[in-house]
Formats: C-alpha cells, sequence, structure tokens
C-alpha cells in the first residue's frame, strides 16, 4: 500500500528535469510545499507583518492536499482481492 508521500521523489525528479505537468501529476503537493519551505526562511530573515497567518494557509494547503491525493490514491489504485 502507498504512503501518504509515495511518489514525493519521482516529482521531485521530474521538476528538476523541468516537466511541471509530470510533477504535479506525480505528487501534487510539492510545489506548494516548497513554496512554504522558501516563504518559511524568508520570514525568518524578512520578518512579514502576515507571515504567521501566511505559513499558516500554506501548512493547510499542503496538508489538505497531501490528504486528498492520499485518498484519491487509495480508491481508485487499490486492487481488491
Amino acid at each position: 500500500m502507498a504512503c501518504p508521500g509515495c511518489g514525493m521523489q519521482r516529482s521531485g525528479i521530474a521538476l528538476l528535469k523541468g516537466n511541471v505537468a509530470e510533477s504535479v501529476y506525480l505528487y501534487p503537493a510539492l510545489l506548494p510545499m516548497l513554496a512554504l519551505c522558501v516563504f518559511a526562511v524568508l520570514h525568518l530573515f524578512m520578518k512579514f507583518s502576515y507571515g504567521g497567518k501566511i505559513i499558516i494557509a500554506l501548512q493547510t494547503t499542503v496538508v489538505a492536499i497531501v490528504l486528498v491525493h492520499y485518498i484519491y490514491k487509495i480508491l481508485h489504485h487499490q486492487i481488491f482481492l
């Protein structure tokens, strides 16, 4: 059975090769996750006024995408014996 993070490494490799569409197809949460990481690092140095709220919104978005994608994989790729 696949885990919630399955596909992240293949998605990252596709992104490094420039295949954005394939990357999103393999693991849709990777790009928002990268945006979250970049914004969090920038917020450490620049102290944006609403930075904390933006980080919480990005985290919520990433978690929602991971959950929806995982549930989709369970429902549509499950082999019933």
